[in-house]
């Protein structure tokens, strides 16, 4: 009898372990045409955990575009409501699991190095910034920023090449929203350049600023993405039986659940039950409050909507400095623009993300 408890035990921990696929799932892009339409679309957003909708974009506005990801059960659903609302849609992704699919996992076989060919774990992760400390002795300082509700390391590092820099820091942060998984990579890259490039006018750049370099924000979740679902994008804190975690970027103190998030625990924009209620945002406010009077620049990396936002999030209000910084966000986009063909939204956030 006890054999066969511990056999059930073992059936169940395998299922609960099972990866999450999204077969057949696909990508619409729908822009609502009226106020009516776009209560619908809102009401859907706001309960979308009943109902396996996932909203990659908010729904904000009419004519705005939002991108929701729909099961198969719910294809006709959608296709009928966007034709019965006269709705403008499309679909941008057929399968969402053949994309998942071949994304560039880095196999076994080269586990253990690091370059940007490739994704990576959250263990692979901390032994790069591990081992740039012991490659770069006098000017790497590998920090431990915080940790996390099931005790993982919030790890970065400052490079520091004099310490006349030391009140002139710029601050470096990815996957906050642990399935944005390229944002974790351009931080990296950005550190690798500031150590290694030759280019004369990036070095001068470089070395004029002491750097805090953070690529995993969040390793709860992000450790997630590798075992379980791919698509996860909050902690992993549970809240009730069946909702785990916080959207960790809406879970600070600052003006906390004033806009833009939920009350609800199964959503994906959940703040919390109170500013600061995750371990890791937490701890890490306290490092960052530690090194505060340091910093000239403060960078969240994501990857979705191709937007460069400025505070304010919670009211269109502009920064004090605005004046400074959204030019320097509009010869960012001029750059991108012209190496890249891209094109990237400038401004306030809360007003920018209406205006998307």
């Amino acid at each position: 009898m006890k054999f066969l408890f511990a056999l059930l035990s073992l059936t169940v921990n395998l299922c609960l372990a099972e990866k999450i696929r999204y077969d057949d799932y696909k990508v619409y892009r729908l822009i609502p045409n009226d106020v009516e339409t776009l209560k619908i679309l809102k009401q859907m957003e706001d309960t979308q955990h009943l109902s396996d909708y996932n909203f990659f974009s908010p729904v904000v506005k009419v004519g705005g575009p939002v991108d929701v990801m729909v099961p198969p059960h719910q294809v006709d659903y959608i296709e009928n409501l966007a034709k019965s609302r006269e709705m403008n849609s499309s679909v941008v992704m057929q399968n969402v699991q053949k994309h998942i699919d071949n994304e560039g996992v880095r196999p076994e076989s080269r586990a253990g190095s690091f370059d940007w060919s490739s994704y990576h774990t959250y263990d692979e992760y901390n032994a790069y910034l591990t081992s740039l400390e012991t490659s770069y002795p006098n000017i790497v300082t590998l920090l431990r920023g915080g940790h996390t509700y099931e005790g993982r390391e919030i790890l970065g590092v400052q490079v520091s090449f004099s310490s006349a820099n030391q009140n002139n820091a710029v601050f470096l942060e990815s996957l906050i929203h642990p399935r944005e998984w390229i944002s974790g990579a351009v931080t990296t890259y950005i550190l690798n350049e500031i150590l290694t490039s030759t280019d004369s006018e990036f070095r001068s750049f470089a070395e004029s600023y002491d750097w805090y370099v953070f690529p995993v924000y969040n390793p709860d979740g992000f450790v997630y993405t590798h075992t379980n679902d791919r698509l996860w994008r909050k902690t992993r804190t549970p809240y009730t039986d069946s909702c785990f975690g916080v959207d960790a970027n809406r879970n600070w103190g600052y003006y906390w659940n004033t806009g833009g998030t939920s009350d609800d625990p199964c959503s994906e924009v959940y703040g919390g039950p109170t500013a600061f209620s995750e371990t890791s945002t937490k701890s890490l406010s306290e490092f960052i409050s530690a090194i505060g009077s340091r910093l000239v620049a403060y960078i969240g990396f994501h990857s979705f909507a191709q937007l460069i936002l400025i505070p304010y999030g919670y009211t269109a209000d502009h920064l004090d400095n605005y004046d400074e910084t959204y030019p320097i966000g509009l010869k960012a986009a001029e750059s991108l623009a012209s190496r890249y063909g891209t094109s990237y939204n400038v401004g306030n956030v809360a007003e920018t993300i209406c205006k998307f």
